[in-house]
């Protein structure tokens, strides 16, 4: 299975202000996930789709100029993942250069266990899924069997629809968040704007190594992070 790694790397974020070129640790955020798609044995291709000068030159630094940069409308605080990697897709295809999978890396999730992009793929392609994603566990109290919404009268209601709740934890049934680290789809699904098409496989991340970087609070423990993972 030939399968392009899309790592998404703008310029404008708001959050963290230039953080995918920010040093955390010794080195950029982005060198991260670059430095963890490098290790992969299972991406045939791994292309930083940014629209920023200084973030180019800090790819091609780790050995991966981008061959394209990305437009200044696809680029934007409201830019959908998406819309990114359909551009990075059509980049490809009109030069003949097809993938049946595309592999989104976000380098604001920077922390990935070693072989666990591999892992997922292997994973991904004996599922004969459409897509796969990685999560973590969602803690029993907020499951959303659980949870409560209003409803037009505002009173709550069960978020599942249910007329009962579940009255023990032990009966919940397992719940997942995406945590951002790894997202896989087929090429056509990823065409059609989904990331996740008709049926999903997953795999769990190492809760340990989470972090998904947005604002300060979240760079200041990834900073910690590094520095236990240092020792």
């Amino acid at each position: 299975m030939k399968i392009l790694a899309i790592i998404p790397a703008r310029g404008g974020s708001k959050g963290v202000p230039r953080k995918n070129i920010k040093l955390l640790g010794n080195i950029p955020l982005l060198e991260y996930t670059i430095n963890a798609a490098k290790a992969s044995v299972g991406l045939s291709e791994i292309v930083v789709s940014t629209e920023d000068t200084e973030i180019a030159i800090a790819a091609e630094v780790c050995g991966y100029k981008p061959p394209f940069m990305r437009p200044a409308e696809l680029s934007q605080d409201d830019t959908a993942s998406i819309a990114v990697v359909q551009h990075a897709i059509d980049f490809y295809e009109r030069q003949a250069v097809f993938f049946d999978a595309v592999c989104l890396l976000q380098p604001t999730t920077p922390f990935r266990a070693k072989g666990f992009i591999d892992q997922a793929i292997l994973k991904f392609t004996a599922s004969g899924a459409d897509s796969l994603v990685s999560v973590l566990p969602i803690p029993h109290e907020y499951n959303p069997h659980w949870a409560f919404e209003e409803d037009q009268n505002g009173l709550l209601k069960v978020a599942t629809g249910e007329q009962n709740i579940i009255p023990r934890r032990q009966e919940l049934p397992k719940a997942f968040h995406r945590d951002g680290s790894i997202y896989l789809a087929k090429t056509s699904v990823a065409k059609a704007g989904s990331f996740f098409g008709n049926s999903i496989a997953y795999i769990e991340s190492d809760p340990l190594l989470h972090v998904n970087i947005d604002t300060m609070q979240d760079w200041e423990k990834a900073e910690r992070m590094v520095h236990k993972f240092n020792g």
